[in-house]
C-alpha cells in the first residue's frame, strides 16, 4: 500500500485553462491525476477521451489514473495505454469476463485498477485482488460530479481493506465521490489512501485546497 494521497480528478477542472491548472497542481506536489472516461451508456454522462490524455501527457510527469466508466472496456484498453494511461482502472460490472481485461492492461505494461459501484458487493472482486494495483470504491454513485459521499460507503471501504489484508494483496484502495474536509477523514480511517476529489479541489482556491489535503495527509 502507498502513502496516503490525492488524486484530483480533472472532471472538476476549468477546461479553458486545463493546461494551467494542472502546472499548479504538479507544481504542489501532487503526483496522482485521476482521469474519468465516460461513454454515455455504462453512466449517462460522455466526458474527455484519448485526445485530452495524450495533449496533456505531453506537458505532465503525474500518474495518470484513468478510470473506464465505459462498457465493454477490453476494446479500448491498448488504445488508452498507447495515449499515456498509467493506471487503467475498468468496472467489475461494465466487463463481461474481468480476467481478460486484467491480462490486456498488463499486456500494455500498465498497472491495473477495478472498481465497484455503490450497489455492487466487494466481494465481487475478491478472486481479482491479487492481480490488482488498486481497488476503487466509488462511494457515489457514478457519473456526476459534486455529489455527497454516500455515509453507508463507509463500512465497504473498511471491508475492502480487510479482505485485501486477509487474501494477503498489495494494492491500494481509492475512493471516488464526494471527498472534501468533512469526510476525507472517515475515508481514511476506513482504509483508504487513495482520495480522488474533484470539486474539493478545483472550487475555490487552487492551491490553497491542494495545500490542505496534502498537510491533512501528511499529519495522518
Amino acid at each position: 500500500m502507498n502513502k496516503p494521497q490525492m488524486a484530483p480528478s480533472i472532471l472538476a477542472a476549468d477546461f479553458n485553462r486545463l493546461g494551467e491548472q494542472l502546472r499548479v497542481i504538479e507544481d504542489c506536489g501532487v503526483s496522482y491525476l485521476h482521469i474519468d472516461v465516460m461513454d454515455g451508456l455504462f453512466v449517462p454522462q460522455i466526458s474527455m477521451g484519448m485526445p485530452v490524455i495524450e495533449s496533456i501527457r505531453k506537458e505532465s510527469g503525474m500518474v495518470f489514473d484513468v478510470h473506464l466508466m465505459i462498457v465493454d472496456p477490453i476494446r479500448y484498453i491498448q488504445t488508452f495505454a498507447d495515449c499515456g494511461a498509467d493506471i487503467i482502472t475498468f468496472h467489475v460490472e461494465a466487463a463481461e469476463d474481468p480476467e481478460t481485461v486484467i491480462a490486456a492492461i498488463r499486456k500494455a505494461g500498465k498497472k491495473v485498477g477495478i472498481s465497484v459501484k455503490p450497489g455492487t458487493p466487494v466481494e465481487a472482486v475478491r478472486q481479482y485482488l491479487p492481480e490488482i494495483d488498486q481497488l476503487l470504491v466509488m462511494t457515489v454513485e457514478p457519473g456526476f460530479g459534486g455529489q455527497k459521499y454516500i455515509p453507508e460507503m463507509t463500512d465497504k471501504i473498511r471491508a475492502a481493506r480487510e479482505m485485501i489484508r486477509a487474501c494477503g494483496a498489495d494494492c491500494d484502495v481509492e475512493v471516488d465521490g464526494g471527498i472534501r474536509k468533512e469526510t476525507i477523514g472517515t475515508a481514511l480511517e476506513a482504509g483508504a489512501n487513495l482520495f480522488v476529489a474533484g470539486s474539493a479541489i478545483f472550487r475555490g482556491d487552487l492551491r490553497e485546497n491542494l495545500a490542505y489535503y496534502e498537510k491533512f495527509l501528511a499529519q495522518a
